[in-house]
C-alpha cells in the first residue's frame, strides 16, 4: 500500500505538488472565517439537566443575555462624570436589540461604597439571531467605551466569547511568529541545509492550513470552542514536523546506498512511512476517547484535532514524498559513520547502560515519576472566568476593577433555579430560603426563576455545593437548575461517568494497532504502562502550578484552585497519542534490527540508537511549537501547552531512553511474544513494508 503510494507521489510530482497548493489557499482562505464562529460555551453538555434548563429559558424568557461595562478611576460622583453615564444609558437603551439598562446613579448597588467605580449593565432582548446579537453588542459596547473616565471596559456575556476568539486568533499568529522561525533554526542545526530544514516547515503549514479548514467544516455543524484555533494549529505544527524529520532523516540514510533519489524516496516511504502512517492512527485513536463524552466541545475537538492528524500524516506520505522527488537531490546524503565509529554511539551508550542496571534504572525512574504525579488525586476544574486572560485583556481589567471596589461576590454568575409550571410554593419558598438575597421573576406561561447569588466564585465548591442541595429540596417538583456552576456539576458527573469508557476505547485501539504494527501481545501493554507513567507526572506538575499555584507567576499565570476543564482531557488525550508517536519511532527501528540479526538485546540498542536522535529532535522541536503557544498568557492554553511539553520532554527522554530499553531487557525475547493463533493472524493481516534479504541468523521460534 505504502510502496503504491509513493509511486503514485513521485510519478505526478508537480501534479500532487499542485493540489497540496489549492489545499492551501482554500485552508488560509475559507478556513479562516472560523475565527468569527468560536464560542466559549465550554461546559455545555446535551442531555443534562442544566441544559434542559437553558433551552427552556431561551424559549420562555422575554429578557436575553447581557453584558457589563464598570466605569472606574474618577469619583463617580463628579457632575460632568454623572451627566457622560446618563447620556450614554439614555443612547444605549435605543439600541436595536436592547432591552432594558438601569440608571447605575439610582439602582441600588451600582456604585462601589468607596465612590470610585460604578457598573452599568445591559440587558439584550431574547430571541435575536446572532448577526443582530453581535450588532448590538457591537453598538451598546462601543457607546459605553465612549465615556470620558480613565478606566472604561465591557464584557460578559457573549461580548466575553467574541473578546476570548479575538486573543485566539492574534495568540495563533503569534505563536507562528515566534515557532516558525525558531524551528527553522533547530532544522538548520539539524539538517546543515537550508533545503532540508525548508521541507518541514512546508508540510508544517499544510498542517496548520488543515487545522484552519477541519475546524470551519465542523463549525458548520457543530459548535467551535475558542480553544480549539490553538490547540489544533500548535498540534498540526509539531506533529507535521515530526513526521516531515522522521521522513527526511530516513530519506538521507537511504541516499548513502543509492544515488536515483526516486528509489531513495520509495524506500523512505515503505520503511518510514510505515511509521508515519501507524503513529497517525494511534494519535488519532487516542482522540476518538474524546468522542465517547456527549459534550459537545470534547466531540467537536477530538474529531477537529483527529482531522488534522490525518491531515499531517497524508502529508508526509504524499507531499513530501513529491517534494523529495524534485528537490532530494541536492540534499546530501548523511554521513558515513568513521570506521569504527558506532552510529548514535551516545544513546546506544545510553540503551546498554540502562539494560544492563535495568532494575536499578527502574528503581529510580518510576518513584520520580510517581512523586510528579502526586497532585494528581486532587485535581479539581472549573469553568473558570476572566481570571483566565492575560492581564491586559479587556474582560481581565474589567473584572479586576469589580474587584477592587465592590464586595466579594458581585457580578458573579447566580445559581439559576427554572421552576415549571406546577411547582408548588412550599418548594419555591424552600429553595429561596437557601440564599440569602434571592430574587424570583415571573415567567409566561405560569412558570419563574429563581435567581440565588453564591458566596465565593462561580463555580467555585459553595456554587456547586449550592446548586446540590437545590437539587436535593426539590424532591418531586419540576424543577431545573443550571447557570455556570449547575453546568460545572454537570460536566464533572459526565466526565466520571463516560472516562471509564472512553479510556478502554483509546486501549482498546492502541493495543489493536500496536500488536498490527509488533506481531507482540506484551510490548502495547508495555506501551500503555510506561505512557500512563509520564502522563500522570506531566499533569502532575500541571496541578501543581496552576491549581496550587507554585511558580505559577514565572508563566505570567496564577494559581486559580482548580484546572480549566478543558486541560485535563484534552492533555490526556493528546499527549498518549504523542506518546506513542515515539514509541513507534523507536519500535519499528527495534524491529529492523531484530528482523536483520535476530538478537534480540542487540536490537534494542540498535533500534534506540538509530532513532535517539530523531525522537529528541522531534520532541525538541514540538516543545519548542507548545512552548511558543504559552507566550499568550491565555490560561488554559497556558495548562494545556506546560502539560503537553512536559509530556513530550519526559517521554522522550525518561521514559523512551531509559524504562524503555530497561523494560525490553527485563522481557528479553518475550517482549516479541504472542500465542499462535494471534502470531498466524499477524502474518496473515499485519502490516509490513518490503524487508531486505536477511542474514541466515535464526530468530527463536515462537517469539
Amino acid at each position: 500500500m505504502l510502496t503504491a503510494l509513493a509511486r503514485t507521489a513521485t510519478r505526478r510530482p508537480l501534479t500532487v505538488m499542485l493540489l497540496w497548493g489549492l489545499f492551501l489557499l482554500l485552508g488560509f482562505g475559507l478556513g479562516t472565517g472560523v475565527f468569527a464562529r468560536l464560542s466559549d460555551n465550554v461546559p455545555e453538555v446535551p442531555g443534562t439537566e442544566s441544559e434542559s434548563a437553558a433551552r427552556y429559558l431561551e424559549e420562555m424568557d422575554p429578557a436575553g443575555s447581557s453584558i457589563t461595562g464598570v466605569v472606574a478611576g474618577t469619583p463617580v460622583a463628579d457632575a460632568g462624570l454623572r451627566a457622560e453615564v446618563e447620556r450614554a444609558v439614555a443612547d444605549v437603551r435605543e439600541v436595536a436589540g436592547v432591552a432594558a439598562v438601569p440608571d447605575p446613579y439610582v439602582t441600588p448597588g451600582m456604585i462601589a461604597e468607596d465612590g470610585h467605580a460604578l457598573i452599568v449593565p445591559v440587558t439584550l432582548e431574547g430571541g435575536l439571531d446572532d448577526d443582530a446579537e453581535e450588532r448590538t453588542l457591537d453598538a451598546a459596547a462601543e457607546r459605553i467605551r465612549e465615556i470620558d473616565a480613565p478606566d472604561v471596559h465591557v464584557s460578559g456575556g457573549p461580548l466575553l466569547g467574541l473578546q476570548m476568539g479575538e486573543r485566539a486568533q492574534q495568540d495563533v499568529k503569534n505563536a507562528e511568529l515566534i515557532s516558525l522561525p525558531v524551528v527553522l533554526a533547530l532544522l538548520l542545526v539539524v539538517f546543515g541545509g537550508l533545503r532540508s530544514a525548508l521541507l518541514p516547515l512546508v508540510v508544517a503549514v499544510s498542517g496548520i492550513a488543515g487545522a484552519f479548514l477541519a475546524l470551519f467544516l465542523f463549525s458548520e455543524v457543530t459548535d467551535i470552542s475558542v480553544y480549539a484555533i490553538q490547540v489544533t494549529t500548535m498540534l498540526g505544527l509539531g506533529l507535521a514536523v515530526d513526521y516531515a524529520l522522521l521522513m527526511l532523516v530516513r530519506f538521507r540514510e537511504e541516499r548513502r546506498t543509492t544515488e536515483d533519489v526516486v528509489e531513495a524516496v520509495h524506500r523512505t516511504v515503505a520503511a518510514a512511512g510505515r511509521t508515519v502512517l501507524f503513529s497517525g492512527l494511534t494519535v488519532a485513536v487516542s482522540l476518538t476517547g474524546l468522542l465517547v463524552f456527549p459534550s459537545v466541545f470534547l466531540r467537536s475537538m477530538g474529531l477537529a484535532v483527529a482531522a488534522v492528524v490525518v491531515i499531517d500524516m497524508l502529508a508526509a506520505l504524499t507531499l513530501l514524498p513529491a517534494l523529495l522527488v524534485r528537490f532530494g537531490g541536492r540534499i546530501p546524503p548523511a554521513k558515513t559513520p568513521r570506521n569504527g565509529e558506532e552510529e548514535g554511539r551516545f544513546f546506544a551508550r545510553v540503551a546498554r547502560f540502562a539494560a544492563r542496571r535495568k532494575v536499578a534504572v527502574l528503581a529510580v525512574t518510576v518513584p520520580v515519576l510517581l512523586v510528579l504525579a502526586l497532585p494528581v488525586p486532587g485535581m479539581s476544574i472549573a469553568v473558570g472566568d476572566a481570571r483566565q486572560l492575560p492581564a491586559d485583556s479587556e474582560a481581565r481589567q474589567l473584572q479586576d476593577t469589580v474587584a477592587a471596589h465592590f464586595p466579594p461576590g458581585t457580578g458573579v454568575s447566580p445559581v439559576v433555579v427554572v421552576a415549571r409550571p406546577g411547582t408548588d410554593d412550599a418548594t419555591a419558598d424552600r429553595i429561596r430560603a437557601l440564599g440569602p438575597g434571592a430574587t424570583t421573576r415571573e415567567l409566561p406561561g405560569g412558570g419563574a426563576v429563581i435567581e440565588i447569588r453564591p458566596p465565593g466564585e462561580a463555580d467555585g465548591a459553595e456554587a456547586t455545593a449550592l446548586v446540590e442541595r437545590v437539587r436535593e429540596v426539590r424532591s418531586d417538583a419540576p424543577v431545573e437548575v443550571t447557570g455556570t456552576a449547575a453546568r460545572l456539576v454537570d460536566f464533572r458527573e459526565m466526565l466520571a461517568e463516560r472516562a471509564p469508557w472512553a479510556a478502554l476505547t483509546v486501549l482498546a485501539g492502541i493495543v489493536v494497532l500496536l500488536f498490527a504494527f509488533t506481531g507482540s501481545v506484551l510490548l502495547p501493554l508495555r506501551t500503555v504502562v510506561t505512557t500512563l507513567l509520564s502522563l500522570a507526572a506531566a499533569l502532575g506538575v500541571v496541578v501543581w502550578v496552576f491549581q496550587d499555584g507554585h511558580l505559577a507567576g514565572l508563566l505570567g499565570a496564577e494559581g486559580l484552585g482548580a484546572l480549566s476543564l478543558t486541560a485535563p482531557p484534552l492533555i490526556v488525550a493528546i499527549a498518549f497519542g504523542l506518546a506513542m508517536d515515539y514509541e513507534l519511532f523507536i519500535l519499528a527501528r527495534m524491529r529492523e534490527a531484530r528482523l536483520r540479526s535476530g538478537d534480540d538485546q542487540e536490537a534494542v540498542v540498535t533500534g534506540l540508537s538509530r532513532s535517539g536522535r530523531v525522537v529528541t529532535c522531534a520532541a525538541l522541536l514540538l516543545a519548542v511549537v507548545f512552548a511558543a503557544f504559552m507566550t499568550g498568557g491565555f490560561s488554559p492554553i497556558l495548562q494545556i501547552g506546560l502539560g503537553l511539553t512536559l509530556a513530550v520532554l519526559i517521554d522522550a527522554t525518561v521514559v523512551r531512553m531509559l524504562l524503555v530499553p530497561a523494560t525490553m531487557a527485563l522481557l528479553g525475547r518475550h517482549a516479541w511474544w504472542a500465542p499462535r493463533p494471534l502470531r498466524r493472524a499477524h502474518e496473515r493481516f499485519g502490516v509490513r513494508e518490503e524487508q531486505p534479504e536477511l542474514p541466515r541468523k535464526k530468530v527463536p521460534s515462537g517469539v
